[in-house]
């Protein structure tokens, strides 16, 4: 007898049950949309789609009138630049802090307690503070990045270090290793696939303080024109940069999986490629 829980679904089939909720979501809302604009056709909740063109045309391959650029290609450059030099900062610094922390037991001792009770520290409460300390600049939303993502990184990398089988680790130290050459010969090679996993699981909470610190302070990225123009209820133009922002997110969670496998084949024995 089959049961579902053995079954899977081919390539083309799985293809078209991932693209059948977003077909779904599509049509409700272009239904929702022509109800209320049936009722009401000054209404801004629920855009029409030629609406959505229109505010794409005017935001992305029209240059802007007082800068003489493309504010969505230039909103997207600032704000991946920051995501991308807040994840960087935080993934060197989960490497420097979370191995000694899973690997030797006095840095664990000594450190662990401290890194747990700062990762329960809420990043957006203390905004203020890193404007205060860094100026609006900058620094200071790359740095909430970074405060609000290296502790769960550190964390993970640390469970994901006690979590090597002892038995290596006793290898390594027959065969002569030193505690230093352990870690580079056995440990970071094991780790390096880890830490992509990590930083994957949190795009989505760097994408979060990103958009909060951009939506306080900037002059420019796709947080700071979300917020800009709400206050005249452009619905037009931020659905559609809701969108950009879910698959800039969808593809580079994607991209760092290839990555991952591309450069860690073994990594990928067991599990499912979905």
């Amino acid at each position: 007898m089959k049961r579902f829980m053995n079954l899977k679904p081919s390539k083309t089939t799985a293809l078209l049950l991932g693209l059948l909720p977003f077909i779904i979501a599509g049509l409700f809302y272009i239904v929702a949309s022509d109800l209320r604009l049936a009722e009401n056709p000054n209404d801004k909740l629920l855009p029409s789609m030629a609406s959505f063109s229109e505010a794409i045309d005017r935001m992305a391959f029209t240059p802007s009138k007082r800068t003489g650029e493309l504010l969505f290609v230039e909103d997207t450059a600032a704000s991946l630049q920051r995501l991308g030099l807040g994840i960087l900062i935080s993934a060197v610094l989960a490497i420097l802090i979370g191995i000694p922390l899973g690997f030797i037991p006095f840095v664990r001792a000594g450190f662990s307690p401290f890194v747990a009770a700062f990762s329960m520290v809420p990043p957006m409460a203390i905004l203020p503070i890193l404007f205060i300390v860094f100026g609006m600049g900058e620094i200071a939303k790359v740095a909430l990045i970074v405060i609000g993502v290296t502790p769960l990184l550190v964390r993970d990398l640390q469970q994901r270090v006690s979590e090597i089988p002892a038995e290596q680790l006793i290898k390594a130290q027959t065969l002569g290793g030193s505690s230093w050459s352990i870690v580079v010969r056995v440990i970071l090679p094991q780790i390096f696939p880890r830490l992509l996993d990590s930083v994957r699981l949190t795009l989505g909470t760097a994408w979060i303080f990103l958009i909060s610190a951009e939506a306080i302070s900037a002059t420019e990225g796709l947080g700071y024109r979300i917020f800009l123009v709400r206050r005249y209820m452009s619905m037009d133009v931020i659905l559609p940069y809701v969108a950009w922002i879910t698959f800039l997110a969808f593809f580079f969670d994607y991209l760092l999986k290839k990555i991952t496998y591309k450069l860690f084949p073994w990594y990928k024995a067991g599990k499912d490629d979905v």
